[in-house]
């Protein structure tokens, strides 16, 4: 170590490498310091057991740090079915609503009853159109006897 230290080039480049793992540090402690808000789900499952026909799971993907807190409550009937979570991501504890058919498949029903319903008065309406415009043919019968 003492050889090493009275190396001038050495030293500076020790001092290179200190400057460069200190700037790398804090680069990694920035990135690392920023929490992910998580992506929540609230769904129902079907359960194994025979006793409950189905279950709401409340599942929390794709944050950080780590540490979550997932609860929910004894709810009545009637009474809005909830998922708190708290993570280091939110200012206060967050609640996620559970809502039996969610709304972008609520839209997707609705667009394709649009759909269905558009496409039967369209079709309605062609044949109706179809059967007033056809030419009526008259097939008449010709044997010998009326000749």
């Amino acid at each position: 170590a003492d050889q090493l230290n009275k190396i001038p080039a050495f030293l500076e480049q020790e001092r290179k490498n200190e400057e460069t793992c200190r700037q790398n540090t804090i680069v990694f402690s920035d990135v690392f310091s920023k929490a992910v808000e998580p992506y929540v789900r609230l769904r129902s499952v079907e359960a194994a057991s025979s006793k409950h026909p189905g279950m709401l799971v409340c599942s929390a993907y794709n944050f950080y740090p780590k540490q979550i807190n997932l609860s929910n409550g004894n709810w009545l009937p009637g009474e809005k079915i909830s998922c708190k979570v708290e993570h280091a991501s939110f200012k206060e504890p967050m609640f996620y609503d559970w809502e039996p058919i969610p709304e972008s498949e609520r839209n997707k029903i609705a667009v394709g009853a649009a759909g269905l319903l558009l496409g039967l008065v369209f079709s309605i309406t062609g044949l109706i159109y179809y059967k007033k415009n056809s030419p009526v043919s008259i097939i008449i019968y010709v044997t010998h006897e009326d000749i």
